[in-house]
This record gives C-alpha cells, sequence and structure tokens, in this order.
C-alpha cells in the first residue's frame, strides 16, 4: 500500500524544481520503487476523468470515509485496469475499501466504455485521450523522445541492428504517433539534422536497456545537441579537430559527452590520434559531481572535470589552456523554452466528498510551510541533473537582465583565449534579451573587435544546421493580453540568419532554444590584444548568481546514478 501513499505525497507535495520524473527519483523516505510510482500517476492520469466519473457514480466516497479523492483514484485505476489489481495485501484496510464496491465500480467502468461506441481497453483508452486533448485544446502532437548515439561507445548502425532492431523507420516525425493515436508499434525517425541522432515515440524506455546502461544511447534532447555539432561540424578524419576544447558551463553533462562522441567520431580512421582534451566544468560541486558520473559513463577519457571550477575564474594564460581553440557555453538562464512534457499530472479528481474531515486530495493548498514540506515522505528534494531553472510561468525582468549581463560576461572572457578560433553560445531561452541581445552585445566589446570575432555565418555552418530554417529574431513583443519582456536589437539580416532558433509547439518536436558561433578572424583584428578590466558590476552580479545556485544546491544529496537522462 505504501506504493499509494507515495504517489499521493509527491502529487500534492509544492514543486521543488525539474521534471516530474527527476523529482520522483531524487525525493527521499520513498518505500515504493520511483518506477512504480511513475508508471502509476502517468498512467491514472490518463483515464482520470472516467475513473472520477465512476467513483463519483459509484458513491464510494461517502460510503468509505478512510478514502481521500485523490487516493481512490489511484486505487480504482488499479482495481480495474492493472493486471495484478490494487499492489496491496488482500487483508489491507484500504483495499478493501475498494473491493467491496467492485461490482458496481465494473459496472459503472463499462456502462462509460459502451457510452463510447468502444468494444475493448485499447480503443476505449484512444477514445478518451482524444476526449481530454479537445477539451484543453492542446495539439494532438505529442513530443517524441530524442536518443543520441554515443560513437565512443558505438555507431549508429550497430544501434539500428540491436537496440533499434524491431523499430519500423519512418520517414517524417509526424509518423511517430503515440501508441493512443495508433496501434502499438516500434517506430523510429532518424533526424536529418544532426548526425547519430534518432526520434522514438516519448514513451519509449530505454532505462533498462543495455545499450543505456553502458553509455551507448544517450537521451538528450535535439536543440540541446546543436550547439557541440556548430562547433566541431562535419569533419572527418582527414580535417579533424585542431587543439583542445571546454565546455564552461557543463552539468549536467550532455553537451560535454557529445563534444566527446563527435571527436571520436572524427578520429576513427586516421592514422594519428590528435589526442585533443576536454575541459568540462561546472562552478556547482553538486552538478560537477553528476557531471562526471555522465563522463565516466560515456567513456569520454578525453575529458577532464574540473569540479567546482567557476569559469569566469579561469586565468587566460594558465598553460593548461594555451592549446584551446574550441569553446562551448551553455550558461544559465530563464529556461523559458523548457517544455512542460513531464510536469506534475493535473487530476480530475471525483467531487463527491466523504463524511467527516475533508482530505485534501490534490487541491491541497500548495503554500505548505517549510518545517511541514521537510516531514512530507516522498517529498522530491533539489535535482542536481537539471540544467538550466525551470520556468514556473513568471517572467521577472529584473532576472532576465542580470542573467543576460552573466551571459554576456561568460562568452566576453570566452573570446580573450590566446588560441581560441570557435566558440558557441546557447540558451534554452526564448526572450531577445538572453538571446540575439547577448550577441549583439558581445559583437560590439573591445575584445571581439580587437581579435576580429565575428559570427560564423550560415553557409559556413555544418550541413544539417544550415540546412535548419528557424533563425534569430530582431524584435520581442509579448502577445496580444499578455505581459512580457519586448525590445529590438541592432544587428543585420546576415547576423540574424547565423543565429539558429527552434521554438515550442511546432512539428519540430522541440522546446524553445537558441545558439550562436563566433568564429575569430584576424583579417577583422583592429588592435593588438589588451586585458579588458574586469566591470565591478558584473562581478557583483556573478557572485550574486553563484550565491543563488549554491544556496539551492546546499541541501542536495548525490544521488545513485542511474544513467542518462536529459
Amino acid at each position: 500500500m505504501s506504493l499509494y501513499f507515495d504517489a499521493v505525497a509527491i502529487l500534492t507535495a509544492p514543486s521543488s524544481g525539474g521534471s516530474f520524473k527527476s523529482r520522483i527519483y531524487s525525493a527521499r523516505n520513498l518505500r515504493a520503487s520511483p518506477a512504480q510510482i511513475y508508471a502509476l500517476t502517468t498512467e491514472a492520469a490518463k483515464w482520470d476523468t472516467v475513473l472520477a466519473d465512476v467513483i463519483d457514480k459509484s458513491g464510494i466516497l461517502t460510503l468509505e470515509r478512510k478514502l481521500s479523492p485523490l487516493l481512490a483514484l489511484l486505487l480504482v485505476h488499479d482495481h480495474l485496469l492493472a493486471k495484478k489489481g490494487i499492489a496491496a495485501p488482500a487483508t489491507h484496510t484500504l483495499r478493501q475499501c475498494v473491493e467491496r464496491h467492485k461490482a458496481r465500480l465494473k459496472a459503472e467502468f463499462t456502462k462509460a466504455r459502451v457510452r463510447r461506441g468502444c468494444a475493448n481497453i485499447e480503443e476505449f483508452k484512444r477514445a478518451v485521450l482524444r476526449e481530454k486533448r479537445a477539451a484543453d485544446g492542446t495539439s494532438h502532437f505529442v513530443y517524441p523522445r530524442w536518443v543520441r548515439v554515443n560513437n565512443i561507445r558505438t555507431t549508429l548502425e550497430e544501434q539500428l541492428a540491436t537496440t533499434f532492431k524491431a523499430y519500423r523507420r519512418v520517414e517524417k516525425l509526424s509518423d511517430l504517433a503515440t501508441e493512443e493515436e495508433r496501434k502499438p508499434e516500434p517506430r523510429l525517425f532518424i533526424d536529418p539534422n544532426i548526425p547519430d541522432l534518432v526520434a522514438v515515440p516519448f514513451g519509449a524506455d530505454f532505462t533498462s536497456s543495455s545499450a543505456y546502461k553502458n553509455g551507448e544511447i544517450i537521451l538528450q534532447d535535439k536543440a540541446s545537441c546543436f550547439p557541440a555539432y556548430l562547433l566541431l561540424g562535419d569533419r572527418g578524419s582527414v580535417d579533424a579537430w585542431e587543439g583542445d576544447l571546454v565546455d564552461g558551463c557543463a552539468a549536467p553533462g550532455n553537451k560535454t559527452t557529445h563534444l566527446a562522441s563527435l571527436l571520436a567520431k572524427q578520429q576513427k580512421g586516421k592514422k594519428k590520434k590528435g589526442g585533443q582534451k576536454i575541459f568540462s566544468m561546472d562552478a556547482s560541486t553538486v552538478r560537477s559531481k553528476t557531471l562526471a558520473k555522465m563522463v565516466g559513463l560515456a567513456g569520454a577519457d578525453s575529458v577532464t572535470v574540473l569540479q567546482g571550477q567557476d569559469f569566469l575564474a579561469l586565468d587566460h594564460e594558465d598553460e593548461r589552456f594555451a592549446n584551446v581553440t574550441g569553446l562551448l557555453l551553455d550558461p544559465s538562464c530563464s529556461g523559458s523554452g523548457i517544455i512542460g512534457r513531464d510536469e506534475v499530472p493535473q487530476f480530475t479528481l471525483p467531487v463527491t466528498q466523504p463524511k467527516g474531515p475533508k482530505s485534501h486530495g490534490k487541491k491541497r493548498k500548495r503554500e505548505d510551510d517549510d518545517e511541514g514540506s521537510k516531514a512530507t515522505p516522498g517529498a522530491p528534494q533539489a535535482e542536481p541533473t537539471d540544467e538550466n531553472d525551470i520556468p514556473d510561468g513568471t517572467i521577472d525582468p529584473e532576472r532576465l537582465t542580470k542573467l543576460s549581463s552573466i551571459q554576456a560576461r561568460i562568452v566576453e572572457h570566452a573570446l580573450g583565449f590566446p588560441n581560441a578560433t570557435h566558440v558557441t553560445y546557447s540558451t534554452c531561452s526564448i526572450h531577445l534579451i538572453e538571446n540575439e541581445g547577448v550577441v549583439a552585445r558581445i559583437l560590439g566589446t573591445r575584445v571581439a573587435k580587437e581579435r576580429g570575432w565575428r559570427l560564423l555565418r550560415r553557409d559556413e555552418q555544418p550541413d544539417g544546421l544550415r540546412k535548419w530554417s528557424k533563425r534569430g529574431v530582431r524584435e520581442e513583443h509579448p502577445a496580444e493580453g499578455e505581459t512580457g519582456p519586448s525590445g529590438s536589437v541592432d544587428l543585420p539580416d546576415e547576423a540574424l540568419e547565423a543565429c539558429i532558433r527552434s521554438w515550442q509547439g511546432d512539428a519540430e518536436g522541440l522546446g524553445g532554444f537558441f545558439v550562436a558561433g563566433f568564429v575569430r578572424d584576424p583579417a577583422l583584428a583592429t588592435a593588438p590584444v589588451q586585458q579588458t578590466e574586469q566591470n565591478g558590476e558584473t562581478e557583483m552580479l556573478v557572485e550574486d548568481e553563484a550565491n543563488a545556485e549554491d544556496d539551492d544546491e546546499e541541501d542536495a544529496d548525490e544521488e545513485d546514478w542511474g544513467g542518462f537522462s536529459d
């Protein structure tokens, strides 16, 4: 019975940020398996409207005072739909509370199916999903699960012959219909923009596969693959990347391991290995531990993890970085482009209330006091594997300004490395001030002008990204009737074409993302390089931001490693 109590605790606990799944797996004091809790809550959410109606019409909440609406919904779901029924001994009081009414519950469930003209449970499930989407006005498009093949340990061809052997290849992303939309069948789409990246239906689970556990495949969103590919491109063994690399804001490590994977692919077939190093770092010691785990599991021997290292504190003249030619920067951002694919399920609960004291269920007050929150069994804790802040629906202009200042300072610092020739800058933000606004600021800095830095033009980008149609924007304005940041940038059309964008909710299956590449052109250099002075205000902002992150992570314990996630 702990499965159902733990599920209720997770669903009613105040949000601590991060995806719903990561919050379950990082929760403390759970007695049930996190995998079971996740499966129960996500499956029950698909049936909530039907189950709530069945429970109301059966009247069990008025007869069984020990059941709360949310607890009853979870129990009735397993009673009616789980192969083994309720996961509790037959003598358990709460199981008996449900099974005493099994005839009425089954009758009401059957009536609901017959009313929809469904011959079996699968048809019923699809019909309910269509009803839910029609009611909330959501699109029928479901975001896929993106899977990147790790070339350090395997190849795309090997994985197609093993992990994805039973998958049927489709030619369009839209053909990856979910199981609720079509007869279940494993399907796979090979991405045309990013090498060695495939998409499968979102519900596909690889966490128990040997390929996942061995680091042969990595679950990483497509847009998150843009920065490393933009930096290293389509080089082969003949023109493989020369020099070392730096990932300056690396945790949890997907982009670092992608860099290592691209280098490994370039080195295959090359008689003399390049021996490049990748310096990967994160200012957070907690997140750095996760980074080190990911790097180890990926087999990325070329990566040196500098745990707890603040990128802005790196010395340009440090001999360790004398051969650094490329830098990848994905600093903290507002996270406004992150898709809520893995949000806490929002249940429609039975409206019939039990007699006696009210039970909170999903509608409980969210603003629990700190002491009460800490005492909640299974309450999720801070998650060190999340790359950026999770958006909470509010837009703080002051915070956006602060973030953009830090982001610009980080990029400016990267341009000062003596032998650097390429830099990529990315965010998972949709806001102009963090994206094109930062690009405009960087191009106007003294270090950019003195060293001859410019944007990597669209025609110079790797083939897959050159074909990508979504580009930079000049203006941002909130939609009619909404509040939000607004503004514009003074960039030429060629510069906007050099910037790469993706947007939530379109047919590409991505969230909001931005990436731009900078390349050093000696012909544009205007003067000998001079060390720029630190800006006191910016330093203070960086320090404040670092302190804020430290506060968030202070209580985060090191979690047991379970493989890769995006």
